[in-house]
This record gives C-alpha cells, structure tokens and sequence, in this order.
C-alpha cells in the first residue's frame, strides 16, 4: 500500500472525482510551485468508489472558485498543527470572472485585451452561464 505522510499545515482537497484532480492540479498551476504538492489519483472511497486528492504543503490563500466548476462534490481541509481546523465544501460558483472564455466569437471579452469574461449562472444543472457583455449563454467545459 501507498504511504503519504500527512501535512503539518497546508490544505488537502479531498473527494474529487477520479480523474479530475489531474484537471485541478494544472488548473492551480501546481507543477510550477515551490513549495511541496502531492496528487494522487484513483485512491479507494467508500463513498466515491475511487476518488482523487491533491494536498499542498505550507499554502493556504488559494483562489478555489474555479473549483466548484470542476467538481461541485469537494472538499477542503485547512490544516494546522497536523489536524483539520476547517472544512469547507465548493459548489457551482454563482458569478465568474476570467475563468473561461464566451462561446461568442464576436463577444467584446474575445477581441479586447481589457474586456475580463464576466459570467452570470442561469442553469446549475448544465453548468450554463450568461456573459456579461453580449448576453449569450456559455456552457463551462472541463
């Protein structure tokens, strides 16, 4: 069996779907971090069946929005002194900004280097936004 020391203080990003904790680990730019990262992928769940994790030594301020876009089902442990302080869970973000582009080709957020994509959720259900520029509607893709 596979042995991952805990962390003394940092966050652990628990009950991702097998297979999006690679698609959350690139999404946080981990690979180019300098403090130490562990993911790890198709560990046993009772729960999930298998289930990802991703745990990030010494880091807490993290922006977790883009999160609950990839996987509305996550949790995230702060840790301290070795033990969980907090636990918090994610979901579908109501308002996004610069996370993904509009499906509008001819949307303003698409052709000026200043217009910041700005998205409203309309559909939780399909994951369907509306921008906030050009009013049409946007389905979040992994």
């Amino acid at each position: 069996m596979l042995t991952v020391n805990s962390i003394e203080k940092g966050i652990v990003i628990d009950h991702i779907q097998s297979g999006n904790g690679l698609k959350i680990f690139e999404r946080l730019n981990l690979a180019k971090v300098d403090f130490p990262v562990v993911l790890l992928m198709n560990v046993p769940s009772s729960v999930l069946g298998k289930k990802d994790i991703i745990k990030i030594q010494d880091k807490i301020d993290i922006d977790f929005t883009m999160l609950g876009l990839v996987d509305p089902n996550i949790t995230i442990n702060i840790i301290e002194n070795s033990e969980i302080i907090e636990k918090k869970t994610v979901e579908i973000p109501q308002r996004v900004k610069g996370l993904f582009k509009c499906d509008n080709p001819r949307c303003v957020s698409n052709n000026d280097i200043y217009a910041i994509p700005q998205f409203t959720l309309v559909d939780k259900k399909k994951v369907k936004y509306k921008c906030e520029f050009c009013d049409d509607f946007t389905k979040y893709k992994l």
